[in-house]
């Protein structure tokens, strides 16, 4: 699919197959405040929702991508639209005027680019142009979606200690009880299994409501509009951030699960992309955890009512030795136990 009318799109987006929003020439002209996508609902801006959709460009393996299926383009819009603006994580497509596609005409079942989204794989240059995943598969690093089972798995690169911190983070927040996307590995990369089931709940980012806002205060104040227990949820979310110093929770990397029946908020996603997190970037200086990240959750807890979870030296031990094993990578348990409990004694 391209742009019509000299690069202005004329259609409908959509979910599955019904009508959400209506578009002329880029512009609005008819909406479903219901069930459309929050970012058009709060902004009115269907320029800025395909590019919110968009590959990173700047990513080696995207530009390899690119060469395969023949795009000789930069702008991300008419990248977005060359895979009908459909991504893994929600319902949400586009739909040109006159089109008579269906829903299970663009949805993705194959995962061909894979290996060349993840690491380069020269193989795929024998492949041919065919529908991917990958056109919209956003974020800095290189990643890629892989189909097992009839269930579609996030793979992503990252270095040891990134890939510790990133399972680290998954196994303390798991055993803390919060609400977590289940995070393992696989050879040299993190892998964790998509949390919409296979599009049976919409994911949208929270800067679709927020835009770049990250205020832990002005976010916990918006998400008590939808409902008080989601606001429990994202504490236990920044929490966590606090505990392993996760200073990379900007407003794409958390958001809401919808219903895709009614557009009903359900709850915030799982907890997900962690790994700039704890020891990510190497070892601090100083244990002694006096950080931004612990400052801001106490002007927290001073407005906001929060049961501090149980936190023990011996469980983060524990979970750093399991993930050592797993990740196959040297690391100062000592270092890891002291920095968490450090962080913890601090806002308990």
């Amino acid at each position: 699919m391209s742009p019509n009318n000299k690069g202005l799109f004329s259609g409908a987006v959509m979910s599955r197959d019904k009508v959400v929003v209506k578009i002329e020439k880029n512009n609005i002209i008819e909406m479903d405040k219901e069930l459309a996508p929050l970012y058009i609902i709060r902004t009115s801006d269907f320029e800025g929702w395909l590019r919110m959709r968009s590959i990173d460009l700047h990513r080696t393996n995207s530009r390899l991508l690119k060469k395969v299926l023949r795009l000789n383009t930069s702008d991300e819009i008419e990248i977005v639209l060359t895979a009908n603006a459909a991504t893994i994580t929600d319902t949400y497509w586009v739909k040109e005027k006159g089109s008579t596609l269906l829903y299970k005409d663009i949805i993705f079942t194959k995962d061909t680019f894979s290996d060349l989204a993840l690491y380069g794989d020269p193989n795929a240059f024998s492949l041919g142009r065919q529908p991917t995943p990958e056109l919209t598969n956003i974020g800095s690093y290189e990643k890629c979606w892989k189909m097992k089972r009839g269930q579609w798995y996030m793979y992503k690169q990252g270095s040891e200690f990134e890939r510790f911190s990133e399972v680290f983070a998954y196994e303390l927040g798991n055993k803390l009880g919060f609400n977590m996307a289940k995070y393992d590995m696989w050879d040299k990369y993190v892998v964790s299994e998509d949390f919409t089931n296979n599009g049976q709940v919409n994911y949208e980012p929270m800067h679709s409501i927020m835009l770049d806002n990250e205020d832990y205060m002005d976010n916990i104040n918006i998400i008590k509009e939808m409902g008080s227990r989601l606001v429990k949820e994202y504490l236990d979310i920044i929490f966590l951030d606090t505990i392993i110093m996760n200073v990379d929770r900007h407003t794409f990397n958390y958001g809401l699960l919808r219903d895709v029946n009614t557009g009903a908020i359900l709850s915030l996603a799982p907890n997900f992309d962690n790994n700039l997190s704890l020891i990510s970037r190497g070892y601090a200086k100083s244990q002694e955890r006096n950080d931004l990240m612990v400052k801001l959750f106490l002007e927290v807890k001073k407005n906001v009512e929060y049961k501090i979870p149980i936190l023990t030296k011996e469980l983060v031990e524990d979970i750093a030795k399991q993930v050592k094993a797993k990740v196959h990578v040297e690391i100062d348990i000592n270092y890891i136990v002291n920095f968490c409990m450090n962080a913890y004694y601090k806002i308990k």
